[in-house]
């Protein structure tokens, strides 16, 4: 169908610094990019929402008057209906409902947290309820209960709040949320899929459960604890009686704040440092790779010859085992592309986005 009376689009993301950090509250620096998933949809004369998802081959219909019974596992599209029910949002019509993407699916690009965004935004919209539409920050929050906190998933609040609100961020998790939007005169990434089968949930969940039984293991011993600001040296000491798979981790996870740190400075700087911000990037991929123990060999490929064809740096993106990387490549993307087409990989050229929109 060529028209639409409502049409939603949210953006993926990729994180620049801080990956696996949201859920251990440490700051992650995320941009959301020009790959977008939609939501479109025209009212119907009778209270049936019916949603066709032609990228899947999914479909479903409800009617929104009394909580929905989930049908499968991670139902987002009914779970997100029941936490806006809950909340009081009623629904006098019906919709007949396209979803479909431009952003690799299952592939750490952020594509389920943006249809759910989307989607929270346009049945706040289609409600009538403006006062939470009009709030990118409210349908993060309202999306992230959908998600995560609805199924008991272990994913942070990252990807929603770079799929809402877009741009270059600064998110940092501590008791009270804060976000800063940051200027960088960042040019073109080339995002890989290595079509990979990913993981998301139990990656997550094994890097997670490891580095938090390493906490609470040190926190017996050493009262006080807090990874905002413990060093690298005393995390290898207090941790050195640990095994490898709960001390690496550990390890990694201040490496990766530190790393963060650095690439916070540069967006910091009046002149932006294009080489030293490629080079960071591949000194998390290593941080990632070497100490969580989430890249692949097949990604890895992929980074190695988007950096042979010019990439000044790149990393694996998402939960990792599989999914996908970029690299950071301003001067000639598409010889970058190449090689990452070469090494298996599909490529995408990305630049940065906005976040949510109506599309007119």
């Amino acid at each position: 169908m060529s028209w639409w009376k409502l049409r939603v689009s949210s953006p993926g993301r990729i994180c620049l610094f801080g990956e696996h950090q949201d859920y251990l509250d440490l700051d992650v620096v995320a941009s959301a990019i020009s790959l977008r998933f939609y939501v479109c949809g025209n009212p119907r004369t009778d209270p049936c929402f019916i949603i066709d998802l032609p990228d899947t081959g999914e479909k479903d219909q409800f009617i929104l008057k009394s909580e929905l019974p989930y049908l499968k596992p991670r139902d987002y599209l009914r779970s997100t209906a029941n936490i806006l029910m809950r909340l009081g949002c009623s629904f006098q019509q019906g919709w007949e409902v396209t979803m479909h993407g431009q952003i690799p699916i299952k592939a750490g690009t952020s594509s389920s947290s943006a249809m759910v965004v989307a989607w929270t935004k346009f049945l706040l919209e289609a409600g009538g309820n403006q006062s939470l539409a009009s709030r990118p920050e409210a349908v993060a929050e309202l999306a992230h209960q959908a998600e995560v906190v609805e199924f008991s998933e272990p994913g942070g609040k990252m990807d929603h709040y770079s799929s809402a609100l877009g741009g270059l961020l600064w998110i940092q998790f501590s008791k009270d949320l804060k976000i800063t939007r940051l200027k960088a005169p960042l040019g073109t990434f080339v995002l890989g899929d290595s079509l990979e089968t990913k993981d998301t949930t139990g990656t997550l969940s094994s890097v997670r459960e490891r580095v938090n039984q390493g906490l609470k293991k040190i926190a017996k011993a050493y009262s006080g604890l807090d990874l905002k600001v413990i060093t690298e040296s005393e995390i290898q000491n207090f941790s050195k009686d640990l095994p490898s798979e709960i001390r690496n981790p550990l390890r990694g996870a201040i490496l990766n704040r530190d790393l963060t740190r650095e690439g916070l400075n540069l967006f910091k700087k009046e002149s932006f440092n294009h080489k030293e911000f490629g080079r960071l990037l591949s000194e998390h991929h290593k941080v990632l790779r070497d100490l969580l123990g989430i890249s692949t060999q097949k990604i890895d490929r992929m980074l190695q010859a988007a950096e042979a064809a010019g990439a000044l740096g790149g990393k694996i993106n998402g939960s990792g085992g599989g999914g996908c990387m970029f690299s950071y490549a301003p001067d000639n993307p598409e010889a970058v592309a190449r090689a990452i087409e070469k090494a298996g990989g599909k490529s995408y050229l990305v630049n940065l986005d906005s976040g949510l929109r109506v599309e007119s």
